[in-house]
């Protein structure tokens, strides 16, 4: 990693680098990659239209030609997607698709401002796109330039990088860079992650029908381009598909230079798969258990702030936690729960446990009564599916192998106010003391 002003210039040579002839990209280049992409993309919603700037360009003809050509095929390119920003403001393939046209524009020194005339149309040919390679794994090369080593690219006086960690697990629960931690319901595509160095979109599907509770069901990984480091990966799994191998089939981030800098390990084949991206400083551990997925990652904090000065953050899971209408009151339930299990009878949840014996069965694999032991409660309460207790289980053990605070890795319900609660209760007490002032002054003044 370098220096952030060594970083923000060697910037441009990252991104898609899909040239055509004399080095600059036509509209079907960028279609081609386009194609590729959504054909690794989850779509968030049927609302999104973004595949539909990618088919109808793919049917307009697109060869190279003079630079004010290649510049008003990006622009009508770049209109299209910024037409669809309001119903794709969550699709990852939305954000991915605009960061690439906007680097291609860079590329061949296009301004936004000009000529969109669309270019004529053509009979639509498909497009012939090679196998992409088999790399070899890189897990015998050597470890690469210091510029790929996120520590030892550091300035020798710097301070200890701030390790951080985001883990995502259950019906679902989110453990925060922050350390908030909030249960949720987010069905469908949400980004947990989303800088200048990788995204993550997670897709979750109820676990029941009619049920409020969702799990993850499918994770998309990203990582762009960094110098001479890696080339953009893709990473994807779903049920019953935990890949040790990049989307193209490589173990490795693809440049030889960059030694082992980026590369997928398998530590339980099916179970089990760890990503280390050296040249962030970023570790990222997967599992399938039972039938879902769970994601927990390790960050440098300069890496987790590493956003797009353009970009709105507040849609990333893993930064600012789950909007506050997709939140499930993790407090009140334990309480309704807790009553109910009092009551005459002691009634069992639809699902077969009751809360006595829920509280039983995680308290086998989660001795501390933490956030973690209260997830795996509510889990089988809410799902009956005894996996979830060693969804809750691993998700720890990744706080304890990921996390480097050791003093932070049980969260309690005292802690569980989040970040934004905190905030919103400050400005509570703001309004209120100026409410005050406001109404002693005006007494004061009748």
């Amino acid at each position: 990693m370098q220096p952030q002003r060594e970083r923000s210039e060697a910037r441009p040579r990252a991104g898609w680098m899909v040239m055509g002839e004399r080095g600059r990209p036509s509209v079907l280049e960028v279609c081609r990659v386009l194609a590729v992409l959504f054909s690794l993309l989850p779509s968030v919603s049927l609302q999104c239209k973004i595949q539909k700037c990618n088919t109808e360009y793919l049917t307009s003809s697109a060869n190279s030609g003079p630079e004010k050509d290649t510049c008003v095929a990006l622009r009508v390119y770049y209109g299209c997607v910024a037409r669809t920003t309001r119903s794709c403001r969550g699709d990852l393939s939305y954000h991915a698709t605009k960061h690439g046209i906007e680097d291609l524009m860079k590329q061949n020194n296009c301004s936004r401002d000009g000529p969109t005339s669309p270019p004529r149309a053509r009979t639509p040919q498909p497009p012939q796109l090679p196998p992409p390679p088999v790399l070899p794994d890189s897990q015998e090369r050597s470890d690469g330039p210091e510029v790929c080593h996120y520590e030892r690219s550091l300035p020798r006086d710097a301070a200890p990088p701030n390790y951080t960690h985001c883990g995502f697990f259950g019906d679902p629960h989110l453990r925060t860079f922050g350390d908030d931690f909030q249960t949720c319901k987010v069905e469908g595509a949400w980004p947990l992650i989303h800088n200048k160095f990788l995204s993550v979109q997670v897709t979750n599907s109820p676990v029941l029908p009619g049920s409020l509770a969702t799990a993850t069901s499918k994770l998309t990984i990203i990582f762009r381009s960094f110098q001479k480091c890696v080339e953009q990966k893709t990473y994807h799994a779903e049920t019953d598909e935990l890949p040790a191998a990049f989307a193209d089939g490589s173990k490795n981030g693809g440049d030889p230079n960059g030694g082992n800098t980026l590369r997928v390990v398998e530590r339980v084949p099916g179970q089990h798969v760890e990503i280390q991206a050296r040249y962030i400083g970023t570790t990222i551990v997967v599992r399938q258990v039972g039938r879902y997925l769970t994601f927990a990652v390790r960050m440098p904090e300069e890496v987790v702030n590493s956003v797009e000065e353009d970009d709105n953050q507040d849609l990333y899971l893993c930064l600012h936690g789950c909007p506050a209408n997709q939140r499930i009151d993790f407090r009140s339930f334990r309480t309704r729960a807790a009553g109910e299990a009092h009551g005459a009878g002691r009634r069992a949840a639809p699902h077969g446990f009751t809360y006595q014996s829920a509280k039983a069965k995680c308290k086998e694999r989660l001795p501390v009564e933490d956030l973690y032991f209260q997830s795996c409660v509510f889990d089988l309460l809410s799902s009956g599916d005894i996996n979830f207790t060693m969804a809750a289980y691993y998700a720890f053990e990744d706080v304890k192998m990921l996390h480097s605070n050791s003093k932070r890795y049980h969260l309690f319900e005292k802690n569980a106010l989040s970040g934004a609660a905190r905030r919103g209760t400050d400005l509570l007490l703001v309004f209120l003391l100026n409410l005050l002032a406001v109404l002693l002054w005006t007494e004061h003044h009748l």
